[in-house]
């Protein structure tokens, strides 16, 4: 079982001098559901090299279980620091794709050529496509083989519009995840603000938020079992 999981690139926050990055704990929940069930993890990103961490969600507050596991895990660590470039990257030779959140992705995997097209072919070779948070930004120009989008009449969730504008950031993002995939034909769902919610629709899973990313994770298991 070959689960190939792609992270973002990019660190500037638009224009308001911050950082950003990758979500610590929508990587480390859903690594280690992989890698205890079993499976061969890759790192992607569309430059290789270390991807960038948001620095937000490496502040206390933020910590669970599988970060701190994460934190004291070298080889873990490594992975982040070396990862492949995307556009060295074969979707034949991995069995699932898993797109982690964090602000990043809006600016870089959504609009990422590589990205796109690998997305785009893991979908119709028939193997599951899974992203949470923001992570589901990256679907906005994804198509199907008869050219409507990939999101066109499937049941979708995202990070919401009401949890961007309590993290004070829908002015600054390129892009509302949410708006994007509903935009382009997706059924959009959601529970509560910060509630773990999942959707799997076919191989298309996505998830609301952080704590929606232990679910997606299990959910992609259960497409490969």
């Amino acid at each position: 079982m070959k689960i190939l999981m792609v992270l973002t690139s990019h660190d500037q926050l638009g224009n308001t001098g911050q950082k950003t990055g990758f979500w610590l704990e929508e990587l480390a929940t859903p690594y280690y559901v992989f890698l205890d069930a079993g499976a061969e993890i890759t790192l992607a990103s569309p430059l290789g090299g270390q991807a960038p961490l948001d620095p937000k969600s490496d502040q206390p507050d933020f910590q669970t279980e599988a970060t701190q596991r994460f934190q004291n895990d070298a080889t873990a660590r490594k992975a982040v620091a070396s990862t492949l470039k995307l556009s060295t990257v074969y979707p034949e030779n991995f069995d699932a794709v898993f797109y982690p959140g964090g602000h990043g992705p809006l600016w870089d995997l959504a609009e990422d050529p590589h990205s796109i097209k690998l997305i785009e072919t893991t979908y119709n070779l028939g193997k599951p496509v899974a992203a949470v948070c923001h992570g589901p930004g990256v679907l906005r120009h994804a198509k199907t083989n008869d050219g409507s989008y990939l999101v066109k009449d499937k049941s979708v969730t995202a990070f919401t519009n009401t949890e961007e504008a309590k993290v004070e950031l829908t002015d600054v993002v390129p892009f509302s995840v949410e708006d994007e995939l509903v935009k382009n034909g997706g059924n959009f769902s959601r529970v509560e603000d910060w509630m773990s919610y999942c959707v799997t629709d076919g191989n298309l899973i996505t998830g609301q938020n952080p704590a929606s990313s232990e679910a997606v994770a299990k959910a992609l298991l259960q497409k490969l079992s």
